[in-house]
């Protein structure tokens, strides 16, 4: 299956992390998805770890899992504030509930754990929130890439690849 012209949403929020949001984007474009960059504001300028501006190209309260193929969710501190956001939470609930792939890295897990998302799960992320994971419900498995029904997660920038591959893979299978 052709991947051009599905629509993609990558969270962005402050402090997310440089190679999370970036190298999934430029993938997926150069798949043919159009990606959309979804923050709690369209038009706000989120900054990296390192300051690095992503713009938000639709806010999360206009955004609505059925006008996408999948979400991805990128680490770094990011997480932390996304799942303080209601907008962006119903955005991952509601993907979840439709069967749309949902790819978590690094922290991004994090935003998982504030939903029902990974109760019964095998799951993967940065070894510091493994117990938010396990609390959440999940499994906790050390691996470069974890694919548990809908849900693809991975563990560091360094898994990217794998993670990205996952993630078109899933979706080209429909």
């Amino acid at each position: 299956m052709s991947l051009t012209g599905k629509r993609v949403a990558v969270l962005v929020e402050q402090q997310y992390q440089e190679m999370e949001v970036w190298y999934p984007v430029y993938r997926l474009r150069e798949a043919g998805c159009v990606v959309e960059l979804v923050g709690p504001e369209a038009g706000k300028t989120y900054p990296s770890k390192l300051g690095y501006p992503a713009k938000a190209t639709l806010a999360a309260k206009d955004a609505h899992a059925s006008d996408f193929a999948a979400v991805v969710v990128p680490g770094g501190f990011a997480p932390d504030y996304i799942r303080r956001s209601e907008p962006m939470l119903k955005l991952v609930r509601d993907a979840l509930a439709q069967n749309k792939p949902v790819a978590a890295i690094c922290h991004g897990p994090w935003v998982l754990c504030s939903t029902t998302g990974l109760k019964g799960r095998k799951v993967t992320c940065f070894h510091s929130i493994k117990d938010d994971v396990v609390n959440a419900g999940g499994t906790y498995v050390d691996q470069e890439v974890c694919i548990d029904g809908n849900v693809i997660t991975s563990r560091t920038p360094e898994d990217l690849p794998a993670f990205v591959v996952a993630l078109i893979e899933m979706m080209r299978k429909g």
